[in-house]
């Protein structure tokens, strides 16, 4: 399973990649936002960082809008993904990008048959938000579960992105469910590097050392 950071925080970003284990990240307007920045010219920041796909979002609601901010965005860097929401004029400018040649990142899907019409509309990515979707009482991997098993059946090649993860069992049940991305916040992968036995089993190993 791929590893992306959902941040838009240049040392974050930085951090996370140093580490070497780090394919991807994903912003969206109110990441960028937290930021202050001229939004154009920290995308491109990223991508310079970073080398695997970076999701930049379109704020246009239109199709027309969408694929005019698109085809802008993907200008700034060849590994920059076009990030669309799943509503049907997202769906529109998806299939139009994805024919040109335009990776995109159908985001905000919370149904198993939103992420079908992304797929068949030629999406790179869809991106099912699983921790909004435990918010409201329900399950969110089991929509990691079926959309698996939606393209499984067909063949489908969208990339299924595990967003919205608040913790490290969101983390290893998508990974489990075969997610094939999973896209989390910087804190979430301090946390996946942290275990208490570990920390105790080190510090066992170098006193019995410095007994020697």
């Amino acid at each position: 399973m791929d590893l992306y950071i959902d941040t838009a925080n240049l040392d974050e970003i930085k951090q996370a990649n140093d580490l070497g284990v780090l394919d991807g990240v994903t912003t969206n307007p109110s990441l960028i936002a937290k930021e202050d920045v001229e939004f154009h010219a920290h995308m491109q920041a990223i991508c310079k960082i970073v080398k695997g796909p970076v999701s930049a979002e379109v704020i246009s609601t239109d199709t027309d809008g969408m694929l005019r901010e698109g085809r802008e965005l993907a200008k700034i860097a060849d590994n920059i993904v076009i990030k669309l929401p799943c509503i049907v004029d997202g769906v529109r400018a998806c299939k139009t990008l994805s024919d040109e040649g335009i990776r995109t990142n159908l985001t905000l899907c919370f149904q198993p048959v939103q992420a079908l019409i992304v797929a068949k509309a030629g999406a790179f990515i869809v991106s099912p938000f699983i921790g909004r979707i435990d918010d409201i009482g329900e399950d969110g991997m089991n929509l990691i579960a079926q959309i698996r098993q939606i393209y499984d059946n067909y063949g489908y090649t969208t990339k299924i992105l595990a967003a919205s993860i608040r913790g490290t069992k969101h983390v290893v049940d998508a990974a489990i469910l075969g997610a094939d991305i999973a896209t989390v916040p910087f804190n979430v992968i301090a946390k996946m590097l942290k275990h208490p036995l570990t920390d105790n089993g080190l510090k066992a190993f170098l006193e019995a050392w410095n007994k020697q």
